[in-house]
């Protein structure tokens, strides 16, 4: 008789900047969310899927729950909002810390709306002292009722394994909802601007970023020999951030296109000619129709 396999939805939540896309890169096994030490890097719903002899995981790593400046934090912030109450079980990424601010209050509160399992993870424990996570583990308890505490560290995978077995323990039984091949559910136009966007958060100055998008013009395979042809558009929100992402004869634009283009032959396997250019479309982040345009769809909120 076969054994039944586990299979169900689990996803990320936290402030900006804790680590989410690192610790589902790592649980994955291979990039698809962008990281970047600056926050706000990641603005969609974005699906992997872990398959083994279990069962399936699918992750949904959401933007961070923040309080929205612009249209487009607030349809950050409903997206990672709404989707709580879709899941399985909740993944609430925290620093190692026993100072609870703000913002992780705000997040306790909106998890307690839900009936959804919450398991809390400690990130970033390869910078504390063992003794010290227990003080931590004590202050968060304190704030809500987990199903479970987990101390990891998503850039080295501590714990992964264990996580993984917890995640599991609060899943259905059922069908897999993809085939075990399957990584992600993001097209390859959308990892594509994502990799071009990520390499700009991290050559560019800190207030530039948050005001910057990327649309895909041309992306198609050669017919002959393993070659892509790739044009992309950087939007930025201002004439003086065009020239800094241009830089000065072009450097920095170089630059971005390089570290890009190196990421994406990886990515789809193949060599890459990537064109870049720089366009200004004002107040971008504050027009529906063209935070629409750059793949934020509202009817997803």
């Amino acid at each position: 008789m076969n054994e039944q396999k586990k299979s169900g939805f689990a996803t990320l939540i936290g402030r900006p900047n804790v680590g989410k896309s690192t610790l589902m890169n790592q649980l994955i096994g291979q990039k698809i969310a962008i990281t970047s030490h600056k926050p706000q890097t990641t603005r969609n719903r974005i699906q992997t899927v872990y398959t083994s002899e279990k069962g399936q995981i699918v992750f949904l790593d959401t933007p961070g729950i923040h309080k929205a400046k612009n249209k487009l934090g607030e349809y950050m912030v409903n997206v990672a909002e709404r989707t709580l109450k879709e899941v399985d079980v909740v993944l609430w990424l925290v620093e190692p810390t026993t100072f609870i601010g703000a913002g992780e209050r705000h997040i306790a509160e909106q998890l307690t709306r839900i009936h959804t399992p919450v398991i809390l993870i400690i990130n970033k424990v390869d910078l504390v002292k063992k003794e010290e996570v227990l003080t931590f583990i004590d202050a968060y308890r304190k704030i809500l009722d987990f199903a479970e505490i987990v101390p990891v560290s998503a850039l080295k995978g501590t714990n992964k394994e264990t996580l993984i077995e917890l995640i599991y323990k609060y899943l259905p039984y059922g069908p897999m909802f993809y085939d075990e091949d399957t990584v992600t559910d993001q097209p390859l136009r959308q990892i594509t601007a994502e990799l071009i966007r990520e390499k700009a958060l991290k050559l560019l100055d800190e207030e530039i970023p948050h005001g910057i998008a990327v649309s895909i013009d041309i992306m198609k395979q050669r017919s002959r020999g393993n070659l892509w042809d790739i044009e992309a558009t950087i939007i930025c929100e201002r004439d003086s951030h065009k020239g800094i992402i241009i830089g000065k004869g072009g450097v920095m634009l170089k630059k971005i296109g390089s570290a890009a283009r190196y990421e994406i032959e990886k990515q789809l396997e193949a060599k890459v000619n990537l064109k870049l250019w720089v366009k200004v479309k004002k107040d971008w982040r504050d027009s529906d129709f063209l935070i629409k345009n750059f793949g934020y769809d509202k009817k997803e909120v």
